[in-house]
């Protein structure tokens, strides 16, 4: 998800390598992706690697898809409904959403780092939470609203295979893909540059 500044002092991991952003359409990005089970270097470096690379496309979040490397694993540094920045990275997330009379949509503009520059409204539920395991293996939990929210359920479906545009009706998708192809020249196919 795009529009982030990098907070101070940073809990993810630093000294990353910029990648090139893999775009909607590839396989990788549509199919569920394998769980992590290693909590190795090999795993820090490819957090790194995201956590560069999310800041370079000024994003809140990005999945390991997003660089075409097939693992359940995403990191983010987004702010709340309050503007308080939260980070983490998040192996193997389970999202838990509320139900019933606790669940309340948000329809807000929404972007995607793999489809870069093109934003429309898409209704989330207002709150949402997240568990899995850190780099370490240790369980993690995050939870809020606001732009929060949305990254964390927004990050947690690339993790299944879902981009946004699968959630929308078909004018909006229609107006999505169009804002995409007039910004095309903008963001080559190696964006962000390293």
């Amino acid at each position: 998800m795009p529009d982030a500044e990098p907070s101070v002092p940073s809990l993810l991991p630093s000294g990353g390598t910029v990648r090139p952003i893999t775009r909607w359409g590839s396989p990788v990005m549509h199919r569920t992706q394998e769980p992590v089970t290693v909590f190795d270097e090999e795993l820090r470096t490819l957090a790194a690697d995201m956590v560069a690379t999310m800041y370079a496309a000024d994003g809140v979040g990005l999945a390991a898809c997003q660089i075409g490397v097939d693992r359940s694993i995403f990191v983010f540094d987004c702010p709340d409904e309050q503007g308080v920045h939260h980070q983490g990275v998040v192996c193997n997330p389970e999202l838990f959403l509320p139900e019933g009379r606790d669940r309340r949509l948000d329809e807000d503009d929404e972007g995607c780092l793999s489809l870069p520059g093109a934003f429309v409204d898409c209704a989330r539920p207002d709150f949402a939470r997240v568990e899995g395991q850190d780099l370490d293996g240790s369980p993690v939990s995050y939870g809020g609203r606001g732009l929060l929210a949305r990254c964390l359920q927004h990050e947690t479906d690339h993790c299944r295979g879902t981009v946004f545009g699968d959630r929308l009706g078909r004018r909006a998708r229609k107006k999505l893909f169009k804002q995409a192809d007039d910004l095309a020249d903008r963001f080559p196919e190696t964006w962000p540059a390293t």
